[in-house]
């Protein structure tokens, strides 16, 4: 039995992109449904990039492109 975790690779490092707030669509798959922002060892991004999605997800919602809470 191998009972190793396996490791997720970062989205961003794989697709050679950033995040931007103004990509709604791929925010979208890194919060919640009561739209908080998922922990990056649940989706296997960075550190680094988790830092600018952070910074991404809340420029959208203060620009109103993301909701602060599910509606």
């Amino acid at each position: 039995m191998n009972n190793k975790k396996k490791t997720k690779e970062c989205h961003f490092c794989t697709n050679n992109s950033n995040p931007d707030y103004k990509d709604s669509k791929t925010l979208y798959g890194f919060v919640n449904y009561y739209m908080k922002i998922i922990g990056k060892k649940r989706t296997g991004i960075c550190s680094w990039h988790q830092r600018k999605l952070t910074t991404a997800i809340k420029r959208a919602r203060k620009m109103a492109l993301l909701g602060f809470t599910h509606k």
